[in-house]
């Protein structure tokens, strides 16, 4: 008997793409707003206030219900639902409760990453003019590098530590890539990396630490 032509990869039950792949009917996270802190959801446009000032941030791009809900005994919790989800749409769900974990940590405590200058025999000298970060005399180089710092990103020298400098904001994003910034003004191309390790790099990084009592 004749054999029937295979069936179009579109068509195939165990293709991804078709619609008969498996879906998750609902997906849900609920996350509470800590004390002190207010927060707006507008058509999946989130802005929160805090003792340290607003941070605001749109997941418009992303298929999701959410919602803000107070409890019978006033507790604030922010609910986020995904209906008919696929995989990749499940794992947003997730990430969009951490960014608005960070944005709450960022106006209550903010971010702070601490970089250390790694050098051999050339001592880099690092200074801010305005809101630009300075780096002279990298691997004895006469160029001087530039990086402009984000918004609402403070630079300081640290006193108690040799060679370190402390990068600290609200939103975690532009302080993380103010920091990346700097360490990739650094990079050393057409040389050894394991024995050219000069450069300026994350030693720590997370939120301000509560002043002790």
């Amino acid at each position: 008997p004749a054999r029937l032509p295979p069936l179009p990869l579109s068509l195939c039950p165990l293709s991804p793409s078709s619609s008969l792949a498996m879906k998750t009917v609902l997906a849900s996270r609920t996350i509470s707003v800590p004390e002190g802190v207010e927060i707006e959801i507008k058509a999946r446009e989130v802005t929160v206030k805090g003792p340290r000032g607003t941070l605001f941030k749109s997941f418009k791009h992303i298929n999701m219900d959410l919602k803000k809900l107070v409890g019978e005994d006033g507790q604030v919790t922010i609910r986020l639902d995904v209906w008919f989800a696929s995989r990749k749409q499940l794992a947003c769900v997730r990430t969009i409760m951490s960014h608005i974990d960070n944005m709450f940590i960022g106006v209550t405590r903010g971010f702070m990453y601490k970089m250390r200058f790694v050098y051999s025999h050339f001592p880099i000298n690092v200074a801010i003019t305005g809101s630009t970060v300075e780096i002279r005399n990298f691997l004895g180089e006469k160029r001087v590098r530039k990086v402009q710092l984000c918004e609402g990103v403070e630079y300081v020298r640290s006193t108690s530590v040799k060679d370190q400098i402390e990068l600290s904001g609200n939103d975690l994003s532009l302080v993380s890539l103010s920091a990346a910034k700097i360490q990739q003004a650094t990079n050393i191309r057409k040389k050894d990396l394991r024995k050219f390790l000069d450069g300026i790099y994350v030693s720590e990084k997370g939120p301000i630490p509560e002043p002790e009592e």
